[in-house]
């Protein structure tokens, strides 16, 4: 059987290279670029107008039209604001991605891997705004909340289902069955170290808790993400700095080595910029998930009052996560040394902290994971419960996928590290290429809304949409009367 299981590893691995190394890279980088020029450097220009989002502040200065969307005739929907919105897609981003995604990408690439995260966040934070942008547009009402994503914007957008359908299906599985393999084996076995307890009776206890909240629907998932979120980025930002801080006579160094390692001369002698070029994309992409179609299922069920403004929101999220979260990583681990040392993964970031910090840095990190990849798994179970949606309106579905989704945290204590990465790297590629294509299509009118957006602000208006505003799409846009 382990044998068959390794023949398994290995072809999925062999699949998945060709299909990161010839595909996705391609197409997210030729995206990535593509709408920064169309979008004329948006990520860069409007960074101001994502802030006053985030704090709920009109984006017009002197504007007393009301931010959320009471202005927007969706009555019978409870509302989820922008923020809330924001933290369950920050919740997915912010996961064991930033803790031993960037040691893998570091272990494997190099020092470079980390100037190729930064690289693709910065770029790819225009591709995050389409796609939010996007969801927004095509978003459903539902009992609890707004809903929708890829597979809604296939459909109504494009005119499409069975791409819609397709697209719903690689989410499922990447977010409810691969990824969430992920985030738990790293924390098991990260509390299973810590604890001296064995990595099932953590995976028992953590699948319990999982189920708890997941069957209190999406408003439970949503005020459960916009609670911790915040305390655990922050929390873990400001030891970043004191370690920084610490080591500042060291911190010139680390930024030469890592654009060095970037580019360096003997590093391509040695195939080594390749190696740091698809693991910085890869991992970033995993961490930030711009194109993926991930973070538009979060996009979706917020309460605003222009699709552009959740858009510009998820932007942020992509700077966030990477420019900030995944950098503090990065920094923790290259200025301790022992990038070189053997370890991989979170057992590296583990052994980093605890050189400059000592046994405290190990407990802290171990809480940091907890909290980091507890409400990741949260995120990907409503990831994967919107597709499902989307597939049947069959209560039934969802209870099952539940159920589904406590087994697959409990399969994450079980199976190794590698064994885990290579089903999600697969699934990931699958799902993120059929995100991109529709994006494509579709970009127009996601850039005809940030004119619209624009120019009420020009006017000295506080952005306001209606679907009307779009008159050749009216009759696909269910929401925005």
């Amino acid at each position: 059987m382990s044998q068959i299981l390794s023949n398994l590893v290995d072809a999925t691995q062999l699949v998945s290279d060709f299909l990161w190394t010839y595909v996705v890279i391609v197409i997210l980088v030729f995206c990535a670029l593509y709408f920064s020029w169309r979008g004329r450097g948006l990520q860069f220009l409007l960074l101001r107008d994502m802030w006053r989002v985030v704090i709920n502040k009109p984006v017009t200065r002197g504007s007393s039209a009301p931010d959320q969307c009471e202005a927007v005739a969706d009555a019978g929907v409870k509302k989820i604001g922008s923020f809330h919105a924001f933290a369950v897609s920050l919740s997915s981003r912010v996961g064991t991605g930033n803790l031993a995604g960037v040691a893998s990408a570091i272990f494997i690439g190099g020092p470079g891997a980390v100037f190729w995260m930064w690289v693709m966040a910065m770029f790819g934070a225009a591709t995050a705004f389409v796609e939010s942008t996007l969801a927004q547009l095509y978003k459903r009402r539902g009992k609890e909340s707004f809903y929708g994503g890829p597979a809604y914007y296939m459909q109504s957008g494009l005119h499409c289902k069975w791409m819609g359908v397709l697209f719903a299906v690689l989410i499922t599985i990447t977010f409810g069955i691969a990824n969430q393999v992920v985030q738990s084996n790293t924390l098991c076995d990260a509390l299973s170290d810590a604890m001296g307890v064995s990595s099932s009776s953590v995976g028992l206890v953590l699948t319990v808790a999982t189920l708890f909240i997941i069957f209190g629907g999406v408003r439970r998932i949503s005020h459960f993400a916009s609670m911790v979120v915040p305390f655990m980025a922050l929390g873990y930002i400001i030891l970043a700095l004191v370690i920084i801080v610490w080591n500042i006579s060291e911190f010139t160094a680390i930024i030469k080595l890592i654009v060095s390692s970037a580019f360096g001369f003997e590093q391509a002698l040695g195939g080594a910029v390749g190696a740091a070029i698809l693991q910085g994309v890869k991992r970033g992409l995993f961490s930030n998930e711009a194109g993926e179609g991930s973070a538009p299922n979060a996009a979706a069920i917020a309460h605003t009052s222009h699709p552009v403004k959740q858009g510009l929101l998820q932007s942020l999220g992509v700077f966030v996560d990477t420019l900030l979260i995944c950098s503090c990583t990065a920094f923790i681990i290259l200025l301790s040394g022992l990038y070189n040392g053997g370890d991989d993964g979170i057992l590296l970031t583990k052994r980093a902290m605890e050189q400059h910090v000592g046994a405290a840095g190990g407990l802290f990190l171990t809480a940091a994971i907890f909290l980091f990849a507890f409400s990741t798994i949260i995120a990907n179970y409503f990831y994967g419960e919107t597709n499902i949606r989307f597939i049947t309106k069959k209560p039934w579905a969802i209870h099952l996928f539940r159920l589904f989704t406590g087994g697959m945290v409990m399969v994450g204590a079980l199976v190794t590290l590698q064994t885990a990465w290579c089903f999600v790297d697969l699934a990931m590629g699958v799902m993120t290429v059929v995100n991109l294509i529709a994006i494509i299509r579709l970009s127009p009118k996601a850039f005809a809304l940030l004119r619209n957006y624009l120019e009420q602000k020009r006017q000295g208006q506080e952005p306001q949409f209606r679907r009307h505003m779009m008159p050749k799409d009216e009759a696909d846009i269910e929401c925005w009367d």
